[in-house]
């Protein structure tokens, strides 16, 4: 796939403002270099959903020790690696957070444990597919990225073609599992999940509008409704309430993120919302998705016939996030009292979901 070259905007390096026009069109390829002279690294379960930066002292940032490559099975081990690297397996751990919450409640209780297995590795599978491609088209702009520039597509250690293959295998191969294992209507829907992280989110609208990861979540938002036909063969409204929670919840988990890290934004050329709008207007859009987020979750109490547990939960948990949001907002309108602390937020996203998942587990064994 070819890109237009363009030449970023120097205001954009410093995190232009809302009236700074924006290049809908992508750098051009070239040499990694750094804004700042080092790799950004976030070491928590929340890197899931960071786009994959290195962890220090692993492969790829897939936790796999370094091999010594002066030797044939070091050199393998280390292949091995940067493969499973490009299929980012901290954002597949998140993915799946959703997914066994959403297969107990479909079931009312525990589902079969072969069910629950194949479900998650045709899951995994195709959201392995979905990130390796994600890397073969994002590798030029990959390169310009301190987080994903020792990316192995990026580097050039695993060619074009061959992450093209991998990640193709891996669709291929989820697809005919999911068939085999669990029923039709999960395979279609994991196979749209790819389609939309691919080629609407990645190639259509990454490079092209500053909503980009609003409408790209989709894709994330596909395990709900996978996990719930995995086990009813069908769909209902307390998935597409889950769904809706996902959605919401997306552009104020990974915006913070993207706050953090603008300049490796600006630099590739990726009009992330934080990069072309000032923070205080983030902070107030992450507000509004947070309260259509809370909202989502207490639908699924008449949906799904929750209990006073998890109603509690869901009111505490989203009151609580909500808070972090808006202090965020309140530090972005007087800079002057410190750090924005956006990195906190992003943190607490993955603390909300991860809680607000195991409520709904709970919820479902209560004998009352």
């Amino acid at each position: 796939m070819r890109y237009v070259p363009v030449r970023t905007p120097v205001a954009a390096l410093a995190g232009a403002p809302d009236d700074v026009p924006w290049s809908r069109d992508a750098p051009r390829r070239g040499t990694p270099h750094s804004t700042n002279g080092n790799t950004a690294r976030v070491t928590t379960m929340s890197q899931a959903a960071t786009n994959d930066a290195p962890h220090l002292g692993t492969v790829g940032g897939t936790g796999v020790a370094p091999s010594d490559p002066s030797t044939r099975w070091g050199r393998a081990r280390h292949r091995v690696g940067s493969y499973v690297a490009l299929t980012k397996p901290r954002i597949i751990e998140l993915l799946l957070v959703t997914t066994v919450p959403t297969m107990i409640l479909a079931d009312r209780g525990f589902p079969s444990v072969w069910l629950l297995v194949a479900t998650l590795v045709g899951g995994a599978l195709a959201a392995g597919s979905a990130n390796v491609l994600n890397c073969y088209v994002d590798r030029d702009i990959d390169r310009l990225m301190n987080r994903t520039r020792k990316r192995a597509t990026a580097t050039g250690e695993i060619s074009g073609p061959a992450a093209l293959t991998f990640g193709l295998a891996l669709g291929a191969v989820s697809t005919v599992w999911l068939l085999a294992f669990v029923n039709a209507m999960s395979a279609l829907l994991a196979v749209g999940a790819i389609v939309l992280y691919v080629v609407f989110y990645t190639i259509i609208l990454k490079r092209r509008t500053s909503q980009n990861i609003v409408w790209g979540g989709v894709a994330g938002c596909m395990p709900v409704l996978i996990g719930w036909s995995a086990v009813t063969g069908s769909l209902s409204w307390a998935p597409v309430a889950l769904f809706g929670v996902v959605f919401f919840w997306t552009p104020p988990h990974y915006w913070p993120l993207s706050m953090k890290f603008k300049r490796d934004y600006a630099n590739a050329g990726v009009p992330m919302l934080p990069v072309v709008a000032k923070d205080a207007r983030v902070a107030r859009e992450m507000i509004w998705y947070t309260v259509a987020m809370i909202a989502c979750s207490l639908a699924l109490v008449p949906l799904a016939d929750m209990t006073w547990f998890y109603t509690v939960a869901a009111v505490a948990l989203g009151a609580w996030f909500l808070l972090l949001c808006v202090r965020l907002l309140h530090r972005a309108d007087h800079p002057e009292r410190g750090k924005l602390g956006a990195m906190k937020v992003f943190h607490a996203s993955i603390t909300y979901l991860t809680l607000l998942s195991v409520a709904v587990c709970v919820d479902v064994f209560l004998p009352f």
